[in-house]
Protein backbone atom coordinates (compact mmCIF):
# COMPACT_ATOMS: atom_id res chain seq x y z
CA UNK A 1 0.00 0.00 0.00
CA UNK A 2 1.67 3.25 -1.03
CA UNK A 3 0.20 7.09 -1.73
CA UNK A 4 0.50 8.08 -4.54
CA UNK A 5 0.68 11.39 -7.24
CA UNK A 6 -0.51 11.26 -11.17
CA UNK A 7 0.04 15.00 -13.07
CA UNK A 8 -0.96 15.38 -16.75
CA UNK A 9 -0.85 11.76 -17.46
CA UNK A 10 1.90 9.97 -15.89
CA UNK A 11 2.56 8.74 -11.98
CA UNK A 12 5.05 11.03 -10.37
CA UNK A 13 6.80 10.35 -6.90
CA UNK A 14 4.61 12.61 -4.32
CA UNK A 15 6.19 15.75 -3.31
CA UNK A 16 7.91 15.84 -7.37
CA UNK A 17 8.47 19.41 -8.69
CA UNK A 18 6.61 18.82 -11.17
CA UNK A 19 4.13 22.36 -11.86
CA UNK A 20 5.35 25.46 -13.61
CA UNK A 21 6.23 28.61 -11.91
CA UNK A 22 3.91 29.75 -14.60
CA UNK A 23 0.91 27.51 -13.82
CA UNK A 24 -2.17 30.21 -12.88
CA UNK A 25 -3.24 27.81 -10.31
CA UNK A 26 0.12 28.45 -8.47
CA UNK A 27 -0.12 32.41 -9.20
CA UNK A 28 -3.70 33.01 -9.00
CA UNK A 29 -5.51 30.45 -7.49
CA UNK A 30 -6.97 29.73 -10.71
CA UNK A 31 -7.99 26.49 -10.69
CA UNK A 32 -11.12 23.79 -9.09
CA UNK A 33 -10.97 20.72 -7.26
CA UNK A 34 -12.37 17.68 -5.93
CA UNK A 35 -11.48 15.75 -2.99
CA UNK A 36 -13.36 12.03 -3.19
CA UNK A 37 -13.46 9.50 -0.31
CA UNK A 38 -12.47 5.82 -0.33
CA UNK A 39 -14.40 3.27 1.38
CA UNK A 40 -13.38 -0.30 1.24
CA UNK A 41 -11.66 0.47 -1.90
CA UNK A 42 -14.04 2.39 -3.93
CA UNK A 43 -15.26 5.67 -4.19
CA UNK A 44 -18.06 6.47 -2.38
CA UNK A 45 -20.54 9.52 -4.59
CA UNK A 46 -17.79 9.68 -7.56
CA UNK A 47 -20.57 11.12 -9.96
CA UNK A 48 -21.93 13.62 -7.50
CA UNK A 49 -18.65 14.81 -7.45
CA UNK A 50 -17.92 14.63 -10.89
CA UNK A 51 -20.77 16.50 -11.78
CA UNK A 52 -20.03 19.58 -9.40
CA UNK A 53 -16.32 19.91 -10.75
CA UNK A 54 -17.59 20.34 -14.12
CA UNK A 55 -20.11 22.73 -13.39
CA UNK A 56 -16.77 24.50 -11.27
CA UNK A 57 -14.99 24.67 -14.57
CA UNK A 58 -18.02 25.83 -16.47
CA UNK A 59 -18.48 28.99 -14.10
CA UNK A 60 -15.21 29.12 -14.01
CA UNK A 61 -14.85 29.07 -17.94
CA UNK A 62 -12.03 25.87 -18.14
CA UNK A 63 -12.73 23.93 -21.00
CA UNK A 64 -13.27 19.91 -19.86
CA UNK A 65 -11.15 17.88 -21.14
CA UNK A 66 -11.60 14.34 -19.74
CA UNK A 67 -15.21 12.45 -19.99
CA UNK A 68 -16.86 11.35 -16.97
CA UNK A 69 -15.68 7.66 -17.61
CA UNK A 70 -12.26 8.70 -18.28
CA UNK A 71 -12.18 10.26 -14.94
CA UNK A 72 -13.87 7.35 -13.04
CA UNK A 73 -11.19 5.13 -14.78
CA UNK A 74 -8.50 7.41 -13.35
CA UNK A 75 -9.88 7.16 -9.84
CA UNK A 76 -10.07 3.53 -10.27
CA UNK A 77 -6.37 3.09 -11.41
CA UNK A 78 -5.08 5.24 -8.72
CA UNK A 79 -6.51 3.07 -5.81
CA UNK A 80 -5.69 -0.21 -8.35
CA UNK A 81 -2.24 0.98 -8.15
CA UNK A 82 -1.95 2.34 -4.52
CA UNK A 83 -3.44 -0.68 -2.63
CA UNK A 84 -5.27 1.97 -0.63
CA UNK A 85 -8.75 0.82 0.62
CA UNK A 86 -9.85 3.44 3.28
CA UNK A 87 -8.42 7.14 2.20
CA UNK A 88 -9.45 9.99 0.02
CA UNK A 89 -8.57 11.08 -3.87
CA UNK A 90 -7.26 14.79 -4.23
CA UNK A 91 -8.31 16.28 -7.75
CA UNK A 92 -6.90 19.81 -8.96
CA UNK A 93 -7.46 21.28 -12.51
CA UNK A 94 -5.95 24.37 -13.09
CA UNK A 95 -6.45 26.34 -16.68
CA UNK A 96 -3.36 25.64 -17.69
CA UNK A 97 0.38 27.34 -18.19
CA UNK A 98 1.20 31.12 -19.73
CA UNK A 99 3.35 33.90 -18.43
CA UNK A 100 2.14 35.99 -15.45
CA UNK A 101 -1.25 38.18 -16.52
CA UNK A 102 -4.51 38.54 -14.99
CA UNK A 103 -6.32 38.13 -18.24
CA UNK A 104 -6.26 34.78 -19.92
CA UNK A 105 -6.61 33.70 -23.64
CA UNK A 106 -8.77 30.31 -23.31
CA UNK A 107 -7.69 29.09 -26.58
CA UNK A 108 -3.39 29.75 -26.02
CA UNK A 109 -4.04 27.50 -22.25
CA UNK A 110 -4.17 23.66 -22.03
CA UNK A 111 -5.67 22.78 -18.85
CA UNK A 112 -3.36 21.04 -16.06
CA UNK A 113 -4.45 18.29 -13.64
CA UNK A 114 -2.96 17.06 -10.52
CA UNK A 115 -4.26 14.02 -8.81
CA UNK A 116 -3.57 12.37 -5.69
CA UNK A 117 -4.47 9.29 -3.17
CA UNK A 118 -3.60 9.27 0.36
CA UNK A 119 -4.84 7.06 3.30
CA UNK A 120 -7.10 7.97 6.51
CA UNK A 121 -6.36 7.22 9.71
CA UNK A 122 -10.00 5.80 10.36
CA UNK A 123 -9.29 6.00 14.47
CA UNK A 124 -9.15 10.10 13.81
CA UNK A 125 -12.54 9.61 11.83
CA UNK A 126 -14.27 7.77 14.03
CA UNK A 127 -13.28 10.21 17.13
CA UNK A 128 -15.09 13.19 15.23
CA UNK A 129 -17.97 10.78 16.15
CA UNK A 130 -17.73 11.95 20.01
CA UNK A 131 -18.50 15.64 19.25
CA UNK A 132 -16.12 18.63 18.26
CA UNK A 133 -16.08 22.28 19.45
CA UNK A 134 -16.70 25.24 16.78
CA UNK A 135 -16.36 29.05 16.90
CA UNK A 136 -18.22 31.58 15.37
CA UNK A 137 -16.60 33.91 12.73
CA UNK A 138 -18.13 35.89 10.31
CA UNK A 139 -18.42 34.98 6.74
CA UNK A 140 -15.52 37.03 4.52
CA UNK A 141 -15.44 35.20 1.84
CA UNK A 142 -16.34 36.00 -2.12
CA UNK A 143 -19.97 36.09 -3.69
CA UNK A 144 -19.53 32.42 -4.99
CA UNK A 145 -18.45 30.23 -2.83
CA UNK A 146 -21.20 27.54 -4.76
CA UNK A 147 -18.09 27.16 -6.98
CA UNK A 148 -15.05 25.57 -5.47
CA UNK A 149 -11.51 26.93 -6.31
CA UNK A 150 -8.57 26.76 -4.93
CA UNK A 151 -8.83 30.25 -3.45
CA UNK A 152 -9.34 29.44 -0.02
CA UNK A 153 -7.27 32.20 1.94
CA UNK A 154 -11.02 33.48 4.24
CA UNK A 155 -11.15 29.92 5.02
CA UNK A 156 -7.31 29.10 5.66
CA UNK A 157 -7.55 31.93 7.88
CA UNK A 158 -10.81 31.18 9.52
CA UNK A 159 -9.81 27.26 10.19
CA UNK A 160 -6.32 28.79 11.73
CA UNK A 161 -8.08 31.11 13.71
CA UNK A 162 -10.23 28.09 14.87
CA UNK A 163 -7.27 25.88 15.68
CA UNK A 164 -5.61 28.66 17.63
CA UNK A 165 -8.65 28.04 19.92
CA UNK A 166 -8.53 24.26 20.22
CA UNK A 167 -11.70 23.79 18.00
CA UNK A 168 -12.56 21.72 14.81
CA UNK A 169 -13.20 24.64 12.77
CA UNK A 170 -15.59 27.56 12.89
CA UNK A 171 -19.23 28.69 11.83
CA UNK A 172 -19.54 31.27 9.76
CA UNK A 173 -21.64 34.56 9.59
CA UNK A 174 -22.77 36.62 7.06
CA UNK A 175 -24.65 39.56 7.59
CA UNK A 176 -25.58 37.83 10.66
CA UNK A 177 -26.81 34.81 8.92
CA UNK A 178 -25.49 31.68 9.75
CA UNK A 179 -24.11 30.32 5.94
CA UNK A 180 -21.66 27.41 6.58
CA UNK A 181 -17.86 26.13 8.03
CA UNK A 182 -15.11 27.13 6.88
CA UNK A 183 -14.34 23.66 5.62
CA UNK A 184 -17.96 22.39 5.74
CA UNK A 185 -21.66 22.86 5.96
CA UNK A 186 -23.61 23.33 9.03
CA UNK A 187 -27.11 21.59 10.43
CA UNK A 188 -29.12 22.79 12.98
CA UNK A 189 -31.66 20.18 15.06
CA UNK A 190 -34.86 22.39 16.62
CA UNK A 191 -37.65 20.45 17.79
CA UNK A 192 -36.79 17.04 15.65
CA UNK A 193 -36.40 19.17 12.36
CA UNK A 194 -33.15 19.16 10.40
CA UNK A 195 -32.34 22.83 8.96
CA UNK A 196 -29.63 24.05 6.73
CA UNK A 197 -28.81 27.06 4.32
CA UNK A 198 -30.28 26.80 0.78
CA UNK A 199 -28.15 25.75 -1.76
CA UNK A 200 -26.79 29.27 -3.16
CA UNK A 201 -23.97 30.81 -3.85
CA UNK A 202 -23.24 31.87 -0.39
CA UNK A 203 -22.28 27.88 0.74
CA UNK A 204 -20.81 25.17 -1.08
CA UNK A 205 -23.30 22.46 -2.26
CA UNK A 206 -21.76 20.17 -0.16
CA UNK A 207 -21.99 16.25 -1.14
CA UNK A 208 -22.42 15.00 1.98
CA UNK A 209 -24.74 17.57 2.49
CA UNK A 210 -26.64 16.36 -0.81
CA UNK A 211 -26.40 12.82 0.77
CA UNK A 212 -28.10 13.96 4.33
CA UNK A 213 -31.02 15.65 2.23
CA UNK A 214 -31.50 13.25 -0.22
CA UNK A 215 -31.29 9.72 0.85
CA UNK A 216 -30.15 10.05 5.01
CA UNK A 217 -32.82 12.04 6.23
CA UNK A 218 -35.43 10.93 4.23
CA UNK A 219 -34.81 7.40 5.23
CA UNK A 220 -34.75 7.93 8.56
CA UNK A 221 -38.24 10.17 8.10
CA UNK A 222 -36.50 13.07 9.11
CA UNK A 223 -38.15 16.77 8.16
CA UNK A 224 -35.71 18.68 6.31
CA UNK A 225 -36.21 22.63 5.63
CA UNK A 226 -33.74 24.51 4.02
CA UNK A 227 -33.98 28.02 5.05
CA UNK A 228 -31.63 31.19 6.31
CA UNK A 229 -31.12 31.15 10.05
CA UNK A 230 -29.10 33.63 12.76
CA UNK A 231 -27.24 33.15 15.40
CA UNK A 232 -30.32 33.51 17.72
CA UNK A 233 -31.47 30.22 16.19
CA UNK A 234 -28.18 28.57 16.15
CA UNK A 235 -27.56 29.24 19.89
CA UNK A 236 -31.18 27.79 20.77
CA UNK A 237 -30.88 25.04 18.61
CA UNK A 238 -31.04 21.30 20.06
CA UNK A 239 -28.09 20.10 17.76
CA UNK A 240 -26.03 20.79 15.36
CA UNK A 241 -23.49 19.27 13.50
CA UNK A 242 -21.15 20.00 10.81
CA UNK A 243 -20.97 17.46 7.35
CA UNK A 244 -17.83 17.10 5.50
CA UNK A 245 -16.26 14.76 2.92
CA UNK A 246 -14.05 12.98 5.11
CA UNK A 247 -15.75 13.09 8.62
CA UNK A 248 -19.06 12.37 7.62
CA UNK A 249 -21.71 13.69 9.96
CA UNK A 250 -19.79 15.48 13.11
CA UNK A 251 -21.46 16.72 16.15
CA UNK A 252 -20.77 19.97 17.26
CA UNK A 253 -20.72 19.73 20.96
CA UNK A 254 -19.85 23.22 22.00
CA UNK A 255 -19.80 26.56 20.69
CA UNK A 256 -17.39 29.33 21.55
CA UNK A 257 -18.06 28.67 25.36
CA UNK A 258 -21.13 26.99 25.27
CA UNK A 259 -22.13 23.26 25.37
CA UNK A 260 -24.17 22.02 22.23
CA UNK A 261 -26.82 19.44 23.21
CA UNK A 262 -26.00 19.17 27.30
CA UNK A 263 -22.33 18.57 25.80
CA UNK A 264 -22.54 15.32 24.09
CA UNK A 265 -24.05 14.44 20.74
CA UNK A 266 -27.15 14.56 19.62
CA UNK A 267 -29.87 11.50 19.29
CA UNK A 268 -30.72 12.92 15.60
CA UNK A 269 -27.14 13.62 14.75
CA UNK A 270 -26.05 10.28 15.85
CA UNK A 271 -28.61 8.15 14.10
CA UNK A 272 -27.91 10.39 10.56
CA UNK A 273 -24.11 9.41 11.34
CA UNK A 274 -24.78 5.81 11.70
CA UNK A 275 -26.96 5.87 8.09
CA UNK A 276 -24.81 7.62 6.49
CA UNK A 277 -21.61 5.55 7.50
CA UNK A 278 -23.87 2.44 6.51
CA UNK A 279 -24.66 4.21 2.71
CA UNK A 280 -20.65 5.12 2.73
CA UNK A 281 -20.09 0.90 3.56
CA UNK A 282 -22.90 -0.14 1.10
CA UNK A 283 -21.68 2.47 -1.91
CA UNK A 284 -24.64 4.10 -4.06
CA UNK A 285 -26.19 2.58 -6.82
CA UNK A 286 -24.31 2.92 -10.69
CA UNK A 287 -25.94 5.61 -12.75
CA UNK A 288 -26.98 7.88 -10.00
CA UNK A 289 -26.21 11.29 -11.10
CA UNK A 290 -27.63 14.61 -9.88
Amino acid sequence: MQELTYFNGEFVEPGAKVISIDDRGYLFGDSVYEVVRVVKGRCFALSYHQDRLYRSMREMDIPVKMTPDDLTELHEILIEQSEIKEGYIYLQISRGVAPRHHAYDRSKLEPQMLMSIRTLDLDEVNKLGEGVKAIALPDERWEHVDIKTTNLIPNILAQTKAEKKFAYTAILFRDGICTEGATSNVFAVKDGILYTHPADNHILKGITRQMILTRVAPSLGITIIEKEFDRTFVDEADELFFTDTIGGVIPITKLDRNPVSGGKPGAITLRLREALEKLMEEGLPLLTRK
